[in-house]
């Protein structure tokens, strides 16, 4: 699973619904670059359905793969592992949304920042995969709609600054950007 051109450096953003293919997709792009790979994730296991997910999406991934959990700083990760020959996965954003407002942080500043971050020149590739959660029912509460709102806002900032960003649905990618 590859775009036509190869993994440049800077930020690619990869939106899909609920087992879309997403997470797989991108990271085919990585496996395909031949590059070190940083998987960073953002997920928290906090009950076993979690741990299994995780455990599914780790047992896909070859050796090439380095995982660093940063369920908060997602930032700072992406800094401490930007490496000329490397290239960098962080999977999910919608998950660090969540991690975000369960924490009471400052998400739009977050998100600013992170946007802020990926619009600078990289050393190397990010991937970036979150699920699209606004093309749904409007949801019933005001925290999932506070959620949807939040992720909504930061896939707008992170497509604006990202080199290329793709939609994936049954698997397969519709190349939005790039």
């Amino acid at each position: 699973m590859s775009l036509a051109a190869p993994l440049a450096s800077g930020a690619t953003l990869v939106l899909g619904g609920a087992r879309s293919g997403k997470s797989r997709f991108a990271e085919g792009l990585i496996e395909a670059s031949g590059r070190p790979a940083f998987y960073i994730a953002t997920a928290e296991a906090h009950d076993d359905e979690m741990r299994r997910r995780i455990g599914e999406h780790r047992d896909r991934r070859s050796g090439l793969w380095t995982t660093v959990d940063a369920p908060l700083a997602l930032g700072e990760a992406i800094t401490a592992h930007a490496q000329p020959d490397g290239a960098i996965l962080v999977d999910c954003l919608t998950l660090w949304v969540t991690n975000l407002m369960l924490a009471g942080a400052d998400i739009p500043a977050e998100s600013e920042a992170l946007a802020t971050l990926l619009s600078q020149p990289l050393p190397c590739p990010v991937v970036l995969v979150s699920n699209e959660v606004g093309l749904g029912i409007v949801p019933d509460n005001a925290m999932a709609r506070e959620f949807r709102d939040h992720a909504g806002r930061l896939h707008q900032s992170i497509a604006a600054v990202a080199m290329r960003v793709t939609f994936v649905a049954a698997g397969l990618p519709l190349i939005l950007k790039g």
